[in-house]
C-alpha cells in the first residue's frame, strides 16, 4: 500500500506530535519482608511488604492495588505496565538507593520493580529512568560512592529503553542541593567511556547550577513534618501549577500530583500537611491544566515534551494511578487518558 501511494504521488502526513511525553514516579515498596511479619500482636503484617503499615492495612485499606499490597510478582509487573501504557503513560522513573556494596544495593527490595520491569515481556511498551533519592542514608555522600553508584547506573544508562534528553539518558536527582560537582563529573565520564554521549541530569528544585541541564520536582505538597494540617486537593494542585516554570538555558519537566496524604506512614506527634476531596475529575483538569501550560511555554520545556506525575504507587503517601479497592474501575487512569486524548498538538 505504502508502495502504490508512493508511485500514485499520494503524500501521506507524518504522525502527529504527541501533546507529551508523559512518565509516572515509581516507588517500590510493596516488596521484600514487612518486621513486623510474623509478630503474633500484628496479624495485619502477616506476608505484608515492607512499606505496609497497620494504619495503611486497616484504616486506609481502599488505597490497596487490585492485585493486594504485593507486587514482586512477574504477573502483576506485566499487568502494571499493560495498565499504565494503556492509558497514556509512556515511562516510569524508578526510585534507585545508593547502598554499602553492589550486592545489597541489588538486593534492595525497593529496587524489584525495576528488575521485575526490565525482565517482563511486555517491556518494550514503556521506557524509563532513574530517579536517584540522595537523602538520609542514601544520600551519595562522597566521590567514592558516586563512582561505585555510577557503575550500577551504567546498564540502566544504555539500556535501549532508557528516556533521554538531547539524545542522552537522563538521571533525576532527588535533593540536588547536596549534590558532588566532582561525583556528577565522574558520572559523565563513566558514561562517555562505556560508548554514551554524556549523561542529561535533572534536579528536583529551581535554578540549578551546571551541569544540571534540566529542573523538575518530585512533588511540591508543601508542609512536610510541619504539623497536621488539612487543604483542599484544589490547593496541591495549584502549589505544583506555579513551580511550572524553565528557562531557555534549563528547559523543565513538569510535575503533576495524584494526591498527597502521608496519614497512614506518619505518627500522631509528627504530621504534614496533607490534601483531601480529591476526585478523577479534579485529577483530569489538573492533567489538562499541565499540558495547556506545556503548550504555552514551548520555550520552557525538553524539546522530547517530558513531563511526569507523581505518582504511579506512592500508596502511603497518597500519589497512586493505579486501581485500587477505592478505585476499582481505574477512574483515575480513565481521566489520565481522557485528558491525553482531549489535547492539542504542539504549537
Amino acid at each position: 500500500m505504502l508502495a502504490a501511494a508512493a508511485l500514485l504521488g499520494v503524500v501521506r502526513a507524518a504522525p502527529a506530535e504527541p501533546p507529551v511525553k508523559l512518565g509516572a514516579y515509581f516507588f517500590d515498596g510493596w516488596s521484600g519482608r514487612n518486621k513486623a511479619d510474623g509478630d503474633p500482636a500484628q496479624p495485619w503484617a502477616k506476608g505484608a511488604p515492607t512499606h505496609l503499615t497497620k494504619a495503611l492495612a486497616e484504616q486506609y485499606a481502599d488505597r490497596e492495588p487490585l492485585w493486594g499490597w504485593r507486587a514482586d510478582q512477574p504477573e502483576i509487573m506485566r499487568r502494571q505496565i499493560d495498565l499504565a501504557a494503556d492509558h497514556g503513560l509512556a515511562f516510569w522513573a524508578f526510585c534507585w538507593y545508593f547502598r554499602p556494596t553492589p550486592q545489597a544495593v541489588a538486593e534492595d527490595p525497593k529496587h524489584t520493580g525495576l528488575r521485575l520491569f526490565l525482565a517482563a515481556p511486555n517491556r518494550e511498551r514503556l521506557q524509563f529512568c532513574l530517579l536517584i533519592a540522595n537523602h538520609d542514608s542514601y544520600q551519595l555522600t562522597t566521590l567514592a560512592r558516586w563512582r561505585e553508584a555510577a557503575e550500577d547506573w551504567l546498564p540502566y544508562l544504555r539500556h535501549p529503553l532508557a528516556v533521554t534528553v538531547g539524545g542522552k539518558p537522563l538521571i533525576i536527582l532527588f535533593n540536588p542541593k547536596d549534590a558532588l560537582p566532582e561525583g556528577m563529573a565522574a558520572v559523565e565520564a563513566a558514561a562517555r567511556a562505556a560508548g554514551l554521549p554524556g549523561v542529561t541530569f535533572a534536579g528536583c528544585g529551581v535554578n540549578l547550577p551546571p551541569p544540571f541541564a534540566v529542573s523538575t520536582r518530585y512533588n511540591a505538597a508543601g508542609g512536610y513534618m510541619k504539623g497536621w494540617k488539612e487543604f483542599a486537593f484544589t490547593q496541591v494542585m495549584e502549589n505544583h501549577r506555579v513551580t511550572w516554570k524553565g528557562t531557555a538555558e534549563q528547559r523543565h519537566i513538569p510535575v503533576g500530583i495524584v494526591g498527597w496524604d502521608r496519614r497512614p506512614w506518619e505518627t500522631a506527634e509528627r504530621g504534614s500537611f496533607y490534601y483531601t476531596g480529591r476526585t478523577p475529575a479534579l485529577f483530569g483538569q489538573h492533567v489538562r491544566d499541565l499540558l495547556a501550560w506545556m503548550n504555552t511555554h514551548p520555550n520552557e520545556i525538553t524539546a522530547e515534551r517530558l513531563a511526569l506525575l507523581y505518582a504511579w504507587n506512592e500508596i502511603g503517601e497518597g500519589g497512586y494511578l493505579m486501581p485500587t479497592r477505592g478505585d476499582p474501575e481505574g477512574a483515575y487512569l480513565r481521566e489520565l487518558k481522557a485528558a491525553l486524548a482531549e489535547a492539542g498538538p504542539p504549537r
